[in-house]
Parts: C-alpha cells; sequence; structure tokens
C-alpha cells in the first residue's frame, strides 16, 4: 500500500542528549561527522537516506549508534534479536535519542555485513515458529538475498552497514528494488555504502561523510561517483602506478 503524505517516518530525527562528562577529541568525538552530528543532531526524512565516504569517515559509527538507539543488537537481526560475542561499539548511543515518529510501525532489522555468520548462529540456536533457510549452507550473497526476502518484508526502521559487500551487481539491483518497495511502503534506511550503484537509487537522500562532517551531495557531485567514473574510464592511469 502506498504511503499516506501524512504517516511519519520510524526516526523523524536524532537528538543529543546532554553529557557534560564527554571528552572532546577522545574517539569518537574525534570524527568531524561524529562532531557534527553532536552538534547539531540530525533530521531523518522518509524513505532511503545513504551514508557514503572514505574508510575512516564515520559512516559506519554513525549507523550503528542510531541502530542502537533504535534498540538493535550490535551484532544486527531485528529489534528483538539479542546477541553479541565481542563489545566494540562506541558509546555513542548512549549520547543520543531518537524522536520516534507517530504511529510509524517499530519493526526493525539491522543489516551488518562483517557480522552476519554470527548472526546466523544465533538463529540457528535460538529458531522460531517460521522454518527458516539454512544461512550457513548458503553462499554469503545467498544468505544476504535470503535475509532480504525473509526479513525485508514490512515497514519498519532498516539500517545497513555496506551491504554491497557480499553482493554481486545483479544483487545490488535487487536489493534497490527491495529499499524502494520498503520506502513506497512508508518504511525507512538508513544504509552506509561505498557502492555508487546502490547510492544511485532515485529519490534517496545522500549524506557525504568526511572532514567537514556531513554534507547533503546530489550523486554526479560525489567524490566516490568521480573516482569510479575515472578507474572505469582509464584503469591503466591508476594501475601503472600501483604496479611500476
Amino acid at each position: 500500500m502506498p504511503r499516506s503524505p501524512f504517516d511519519q517516518p520510524p526516526v523523524a530525527a536524532v537528538r543529543v542528549i546532554d553529557d557534560p562528562m564527554r571528552a572532546p577529541g577522545t574517539w569518537p568525538l574525534s570524527v568531524p561527522a561524529v562532531v557534527q552530528l553532536m552538534d547539531g543532531g540530525l533530521e531523518l526524512g522518509p524513505g532511503v537516506t545513504f551514508l557514503v565516504g572514505e574508510n575512516g569517515s564515520g559512516k559506519s559509527t554513525v549507523l550503528e549508534g542510531i541502530a542502537l538507539a533504535y534498540g538493535f543488537s550490535p551484532e544486527g537481526g531485528s529489534n528483538q534479536a539479542r546477541h553479541s560475542t565481542r563489545r566494540s561499539e562506541s558509546p555513542l548511543s548512549e549520547w543520543i535519542e531518537l524522536q520516534r515518529g507517530i504511529g510509524a510501525s517499530r519493526w526493525g532489522f539491522f543489516l551488518r555485513a562483517e557480522t552476519m555468520h554470527s548472526f546466523y548462529t544465533y538463529l540457528e540456536d535460538n529458531p522460531g515458529k517460521t522454518v527458516e533457510p539454512v544461512f550457513h549452507e548458503m553462499s554469503h550473497g545467498e544468505s544476504f538475498l535470503a535475509i532480504l526476502d525473509t526479513r525485508f518484508d514490512r515497514p519498519g526502521f532498516y539500517c545497513l552497514d555496506e551491504p554491497e559487500a557480499a553482493l554481486s551487481f545483479s544483487s545490488i539491483l535487487a536489493l534497490m528494488s527491495t529499499l524502494q518497495r520498503i520506502a513506497d511502503r512508508g518504511g525507512q534506511v538508513l544504509c552506509a555504502t561505498h557502492s555508487p550503484v546502490l547510492a544511485s537509487l532515485p529519490g534517496a537522500t545522500i549524506l557525504e561523510l568526511g572532514p567537514w562532517g556531513m554534507r547533503r551531495a546530489a550523486w554526479d557531485d560525489l567524490e566516490l561517483v568521480h573516482h569510479w567514473r575515472a578507474y572505469l574510464d582509464a584503469p591503466q592511469r591508476y594501475l601503472r602506478h600501483l604496479l611500476d
């Protein structure tokens, strides 16, 4: 069912909790994007928002903080899953609170490429009433697509951390179709990505993270897009500096 223009997204905004004990310059307050978030919060619109930027720009840290504040496990899964193998998350989720959309769905899912193996084990150890695919017996990409089929099936709040890591080109297109369907039905997506293909989803909001903090950007203006275009146009121009 198409979303009503009067519906609110699951997360309308990220607000900062006052805490005089935070030490400026310590991680993650050494990351410009996190500093900007702590200075003014973050408004999140409906539909799909992509976080793009170089390694270390804060994409996963910001995404993780928001995901944990929503109630997800730090290692991924639905907002009903509770599992953890090794604590490594930043304290960002303890410094923020989420402004929830009135009447919005509370369902959600956090897909985190680097921890999906442990999530599959959690599902095997804690079976539900529905018969699940045997994720561990699938390829990495096949298991991701199975998660899309079984978990990304209703309006809610979906956080994805570099989901393209396991996906082929055609599978990324399938993911884009899934994200568009979620948005059309009133769901909300926050996704950190290095993929120029995924970030090209029509109508998506793009936040580019870097030394400047966070800024809205058009797909054509992204450094990510410029680099890939230049490389695919003339790969030898890059490779000769690596192989000589």
